[in-house]
This record gives C-alpha cells, structure tokens and sequence, in this order.
C-alpha cells in the first residue's frame, strides 16, 4: 500500500496577518516549520478575492517549499494566469463563491466540462499536476476522468460535521470508485485530529489528507510543530 501523506494548508497563518494588514505571521515560515515537523506537502488556496494568500506569497512559496506545493484555486482566466505564472508541483480545482466564508462544496464536473476540460489541459501542457475537488459522488468523479487530471479530492465537510456509518460508506464507495478508474485519491475539509484516525482506519484508498483550519487553530495551544507532527502520527500509525 502506498504511504499516506499529509498537507498542510497555511491559509489560517494569512487570515491572521491579513487581519492587521501586517507582515506577520508569514505562511512561508509556517510552511518551512511544518516541512521540518513532517508534512509531506504545502497547500494553500489563493482566492479571487485575496482574503489571506496573496500573489506574492505564492512567489516565495514556490521558491521556498522543499516537499511539494499544492496551490488550489477557481477555474477562471486570472486563476489560470496566476497558475501558468507560478507553475507549483500541483494545482487543485475549487469551486469559488464572493460570500462564502470556506468552501462550500465540490467541484460540479458534471455541469461545468466544457470549462474545466480545456483549463486543465493547458496546466497539463505546462507540465503542472491536476487534481479536482468533488463531493464523493460517483457521477463527478466518472467526469474527473480526464486527460491531464490523475487526482481527485474528496470533501469530507459531511464527514466532518456528521460523522456516522453512512457517511463513512459513502467515502469508501467514492473513493474505491476514483481507484477502480485509475484516480489516486485524496481528502480534505474540517478534518481534525479527533475525526482523522477513523477516516485512516476505515478508507485505505486514501492516500492523501490535506488539513488546514485545524492545525492552525491547535497550533495557538500546542505549537505548530506538535499540531503537525500528531496528525502525521495517526496517518503513519496505519501503514
């Protein structure tokens, strides 16, 4: 079985520096601190709206990440020129809506093809890595197959807030169905270190967990490196 990875997201760091327009705390520095506690990759989300990541941050990031930078963002012409400019290890496809506070959703494949075909080819072209977020629906993620795209991210968001058997079933179908169509499978939205080993434990197609809103809000009790070196625990703890 192929060892299980964890992402940190750094957009909180900048959610609290954009808070006073300040020059503190850096996610740069948070993504090098979370490196050296163990996170296999960086994530961040640069939004239309710049609430936290910034272009700059992208610029230092890309030069600063020593694992691998996932940057996820919209599927629109200024998100594309942002990510044919940067060109980080992997891009993944968000939907994005002004009003929301986080994500709110998956990616509808379904609906919107003839946008995401084409703009994922020409990330394909830049040698850039695709991976798309979807609700764990076996219509999406039969439309995420697509030339350029070898992942796909599961949302958890009703994982995360429900819980329960049901729930848990719906993650192992989707995400034995990504694998039966040739998708390495990833996770990510309101995941914790309370919800995550039940997830490890019970979804091995899983082999990526990106976590973000959590580790940063730990961090302010036990210190970034701790936060991130017990969620690598419980994903390494079952391989």
């Amino acid at each position: 079985m192929m060892p299980r990875r964890l992402g940190v997201n750094i957009d909180h760091v900048a959610t609290v520096r954009q808070a006073r327009r300040s020059r503190y705390p850096d996610p740069v520095a948070a993504a090098l601190l979370a490196e050296l506690a163990g996170a296999d990759q960086i994530t961040c989300h640069i939004r239309c709206d710049r609430r936290h990541i910034q272009d700059e941050d992208l610029e230092r990031l890309r030069d600063a990440v020593q694992t691998e930078l996932n940057v996820e963002l919209a599927v629109t012409a200024e998100m594309r020129d942002v990510a044919l400019s940067i060109r980080p290890h992997r891009i993944t496809l968000v939907p994005e809506r002004p009003e929301e506070i986080t994500t709110e959703g998956g990616l509808d494949v379904v609906a919107h093809l003839n946008e995401i075909e084409p703009f994922v080819r020409e990330l394909r072209e830049a040698g850039i890595r695709v991976s798309l977020f979807v609700d764990p629906d076996p219509k999406q993620i039969d439309a995420c197959v697509l030339e350029g795209v070898d992942m796909i991210e599961l949302n958890t968001a009703r994982y995360a807030e429900e819980g329960g058997v049901a729930e848990i079933a719906r993650l192992q179908s989707a995400a034995q169905r990504a694998e039966t169509v040739g998708l390495e499978v990833a996770a990510g939205h309101g995941l914790t270190h309370h919800n995550l080993a039940l997830l490890v434990e019970n979804v091995p197609e899983i082999v990526e967990y990106n976590i973000g809103h959590s580790i940063v809000s730990r961090a302010i009790f036990v210190g970034l490196d701790q936060a991130v070196r017990d969620l690598c625990d419980i994903i390494r703890s079952r391989d």
